[in-house]
């Protein structure tokens, strides 16, 4: 049963100031946040009622997939009802006096180490990796050594009590990651005349071709498919999982036609969830 405190809250993995808390905070100004161990932890609380929804990350522009959301998804009964980017900035943070020249290694998570990796090396700075940077961060504040940074958000540094000696060292100016929000109940009255995105994921029949005529329902009734992921099934190489993202209300004919050619050449498909798209995807589209 929902509590009503739950009702509050929104779950995201890592520890307080965490790219993630970020989005959570940015989506859900008025809502409190769940640190969660893991991604998986930060499900369970959704789908145990503890908190109303989760946010979580799901690619990044530079990195690519997150990994490990996409082999939990397809065990989770909830639903997908938002989306959100965020620009990721990063920010090279200290001990409070800490000068440039006294910092010897920056510890973070692998993924941020890599995208600041030129901005590093032209500082001559040691990377060492930390389970994340929102952890990293909280570790440098206990740690009180000059000598070791952390690379994580301006929240991070606001939340432990670092400064920022060096912000936005990130190496691409387009690092963005996508995240999604997760409920336990689809979502309702989802405008006709909104743009839309919608979530699935599809196991294609062991049949040549199989892939080829998939694509081609969405092709031929002009449906643009943003994102194609595809994983192995428990490490057997002929059971082949997919994860897509498409523009299209599942009220279009065109959409409807296409998954009916879908449900034709797969053994298994379930629709995650319908929402709106982002602002951010709607100006980029232009």
């Amino acid at each position: 049963m929902t509590n009503k405190n739950s009702e509050n809250l929104v779950s995201f993995q890592g520890d307080l100031g965490a790219y993630s808390n970020l989005a959570a905070k940015q989506l859900f100004p008025e809502m409190e946040v769940l640190p969660c161990r893991t991604f998986e932890d930060a499900l369970a609380a959704v789908d145990e009622a503890d908190v109303k929804y989760a946010v979580i990350p799901i690619e990044n522009s530079v990195a690519g997939r997150v990994a490990d959301i996409h082999y939990l998804i397809p065990h989770s009964s909830l639903h997908i009802i938002g989306e959100h980017f965020l620009r990721i900035n990063h920010n090279l943070l200290v001990v409070p006096g800490t000068r440039l020249e006294d910092l010897k290694c920056v510890r973070s998570h692998e993924q941020a180490l890599g995208q600041c990796r030129r901005t590093l090396d032209n500082l001559g700075i040691r990377r060492e990796v930390f389970a994340d940077t929102a952890a990293a961060a909280k570790h440098v504040a206990e740690l009180g050594d000059p000598q070791v940074g952390a690379i994580a958000s301006a929240l991070a540094g606001e939340i432990y009590g670092l400064e920022s000696i060096k912000k936005d060292i990130e190496d691409a100016a387009h690092n963005t990651t996508r995240f999604v929000v997760f409920s336990r109940e689809p979502l309702k009255a989802l405008p006709q005349d909104a743009p839309t995105m919608t979530s699935f994921i599809f196991q294609v029949r062991n049949t040549p071709a199989a892939l080829y005529k998939v694509m081609g329902g969405f092709a031929t009734n002009g449906i643009n498919m943003t994102k194609l992921e595809s994983y192995q099934l428990d490490g057997a190489i002929s059971a082949t999982q997919f994860y897509a993202d498409i523009e299209g209300h599942p009220d279009d004919k065109g959409v409807q036609n296409a998954f009916e050619e879908l449900a034709f050449f797969t053994n298994d498909y379930r629709i995650l969830g319908s929402y709106p798209q982002s602002q951010y995807r709607i100006e980029k589209r232009g």
